[in-house]
């Protein structure tokens, strides 16, 4: 099979194991059946911006131009801070962008990897935004109705859990041991002020995940094209947005994203 294209975050479908694509061109690629196979990434030396698609010289955060990433929507502080949205006071990079993506229900989760660790998504991203963390297991903690407010949740719970995954942890597949995330959700309700206990959702249900991944390596190498290019080695699993290869390799598909590739499987 040959394939090119721009890569991008691996789209996925929730079914134990995760199944996992990459969109390159008009072809889409199941990739776990490619696990236990010989794979070639050859970088083709292009990037073009995931957000206006021009070709740029140089990547800036997961895939963009240098003036996407500093003045588009999809990159603005409150992305990662989402306590300081404004959406919900008509403001924002772009307002009618933030109207449509940060005025809407929001949901404050816990995610288990090697430990628990707080977030916050829209609530069409569950449980996305759990496969793409690497998490084995996810529960919602409180639903917003924007996102400002559930920022302000994670911003008390960041006293007392990681707001972060561990990523070379959770691709060795280490674990804390077992935790109850619902005991969990019992005790950090109970560290919110009073005001922001309210959102609390009752919905208690863990959904677990399992991933693709014939066995977890000991130590971990983080590949690069700038460093080796093609990347061509068995590909033995994929958990999060990450490919993991013999020997300990690991290449971040979303990491990379706007770089043009071709597949050869």
């Amino acid at each position: 099979m040959r394939a090119i294209g721009i890569l991008d975050k691996m789209p996925t479908s929730y079914i134990n194991p995760v199944q996992y694509f990459l969109n390159l061109g008009g072809d889409k690629v199941a990739v776990n059946d490619l696990i236990g196979k010989s794979i070639k990434l050859q970088w083709t030396g292009n990037i073009y911006c995931t957000v206006c698609g021009k070709k740029t010289s140089k990547s800036f955060g997961e895939g963009m131009c240098y003036p996407c990433f500093a003045n588009a929507p999809d990159n603005a502080e409150c992305i990662i801070r989402p306590e300081l949205c404004e959406a919900h006071l008509g403001k924002g990079r772009d307002p009618e962008w933030e109207r449509s993506h940060h005025l809407k229900p929001h949901y404050v989760y816990l995610a288990l990897t090697n430990s628990v660790k707080v977030g916050v998504t829209r609530e069409d991203q569950i449980p996305t935004r759990w496969i793409d963390q690497g998490a084995h297991k996810g529960i919602i903690l409180a639903q917003t109705p924007y996102r400002q407010l559930a920022g302000a949740i994670e911003v008390e719970l960041k006293k007392h859990l990681s707001d972060k995954t561990n990523w070379q942890r959770m691709l060795k597949n280490e674990s804390a041991g077992e935790i109850d995330l619902i005991n969990e959700k019992e005790r950090v309700k109970l560290l919110l002020p009073e005001e922001l206990r309210q959102y609390i959702s009752d919905n208690n249900e863990i959904v677990e995940l399992k991933y693709p991944v014939a066995n977890y390596p000991i130590k971990i190498t983080s590949l690069s094209f700038e460093k080796i290019n093609p990347i061509e080695m068995p590909l033995i699993g994929v958990r999060g947005q990450y490919f993991i290869f013999e020997g300990g390799n690991v290449f971040n598909i979303r990491k990379n994203s706007g770089y043009e590739v071709e597949l050869i499987c």
